[in-house]
């Protein structure tokens, strides 16, 4: 048809969602041969909002099928509104659709209004448009309280970006006044294909640094955790770090390894994360600076496909202060993270990194998706993303899953 031949609608239904609804409108549009040039719709408590955007024939089609679909929303019993559309502002929007899109997510144990507000505020001072936004996370009582609660939207955005560097100083004053996590991604074929998530150990899978639980039973823990958290803040190098604490627990007997192994607290969220990974086919890994030992305890308990960490030199059933080959620092867990990558045919921006010490950051910032887990404030102001209101679950919402996704499927395949 020529241009002066076509009529483009834009068909606004609303009201409150039944079967049938989209079934009866498109059969009324298909007997005018018409043509969906886009189609979406939104349900909130039970309340339908359905657009379908259609091309007809000009002149004497156009009415009766106006009418038509009129009778049929009488018939449903919904609202239909029209709203033309000209052929120049059709090809102007269509031309818009090529810009730059991304992903938000807005994680929190519960969202208020003013904490949406102010990251949608944010966007719109980028010149970014929200295409569509879905919640992630079920639908919560007002009347039962929940033992973990949690809360997602994830917005698709749409634009040409002004200052990325303002935006995230801007996301992250957010988060830290606001108490809420905002991740940044962009919307492109890798975040859709995400195939391997690799750890970090101590307080990240677990909620301790298990040299710190040696150095108490060694008694030298307070030495220890001063050293502990300065190379976790990047104060003092990983490596040296390393070799200050290990010598610190010469002498220390291996029988409290295995006592130590079987109470290692798990962080929450962390079995739910890994049976959802494991179900959904990725490949996981444990890339960490603590020890062979507890990660291999960690490999079998939840599933885990590799391990690399440091390992405890033993001689005559006590820990010597020394370590057998090369210290995993933050160099090498980068370098793993490439090697298996590259062993699995998956490309480095398929994979993802969780961590939450400066010596995680190299690893963060080669993944794919790098998150920084209730990192120090060094670290997340460093990575892509970061999570620090919900659990380790909280990953997957930044990969797009939905509760329904998780949790189903689990129940009934794990």
């Amino acid at each position: 048809m020529a241009k002066e031949d076509k009529e483009i609608v834009l068909l606004k239904v609303s009201g409150q969602d039944k079967p049938g609804v989209t079934a009866g409108l498109t059969a009324v549009l298909a007997n005018y041969n018409a043509i969906v040039l886009d189609i979406g719709q939104a349900d909130i408590h039970e309340t339908l909002s359905l657009g379908i955007l259609f091309e007809i024939e000009a002149g004497s089609s156009s009415g009766p099928v106006l009418k038509d679909l009129l009778f049929k929303g009488y018939e449903l019993g919904i609202k239909v509104k029209f709203v033309p559309i000209s052929i120049d502002d059709y090809e102007s929007w269509v031309k818009t659709q090529s810009k730059q899109r991304y992903i938000i997510n807005i994680l929190g144990e519960t969202l208020a209004a003013k904490q949406i507000a102010a990251v949608t505020k944010v966007m719109s001072d980028q010149n970014l448009n929200i295409d569509t936004i879905k919640r992630l996370t079920s639908r919560a009582s007002v009347v039962i309280q929940e033992e973990n609660p949690r809360s997602c939207v994830q917005l698709s955005v749409s634009g040409i970006m002004q200052n990325k560097a303002l935006m995230t100083a801007s996301f992250m004053e957010i988060s830290r006044s606001m108490d809420v996590d905002i991740s940044f991604q962009e919307d492109n074929i890798y975040r859709r294909n995400r195939r391997l998530v690799c750890f970090d150990m101590d307080s990240t899978l677990i909620q301790t640094e298990v040299i710190d639980e040696l150095a108490d039973l060694a008694g030298v823990g307070e030495q220890v955790r001063e050293i502990t958290e300065a190379a976790m803040n990047g104060e003092i190098d990983f490596k040296e770090s390393f070799k200050q604490r290990m010598a610190l627990l010469e002498g220390l007997s291996e029988e409290v390894l295995q006592t130590v192994a079987e109470n290692l607290p798990l962080t929450k969220g962390a079995h739910r994360l890994m049976k959802a990974l494991k179900y959904y086919g990725y490949k996981t890994a444990i890339l960490s600076g603590g020890f062979t030992f507890f990660g291999k305890y960690l490999q079998k308990e939840l599933g885990i496909d590799y391990v690399h960490a440091n390992e405890l030199e033993i001689i005559d059933g006590k820990l010597t202060g020394k370590y057998l080959g090369e210290i995993v620092d933050g160099k090498k867990k980068a370098e793993y993270l490439r090697e298996i990558a590259e062993r699995e045919g998956i490309h480095i921006n398929q994979t993802i990194a969780v961590g939450d010490g400066a010596n995680d950051l190299p690893m963060l910032n080669l993944a794919g998706l790098g998150i920084a887990f209730h990192a120090k404030l060094t670290v997340k102001e460093s990575a892509e993303s970061s999570i620090s209101s919900l659990g380790l679950d909280g990953v997957l919402y930044l990969l797009g899953y939905h509760d329904r996704h998780i949790d189903m499927n689990m129940e009934n395949n794990i």
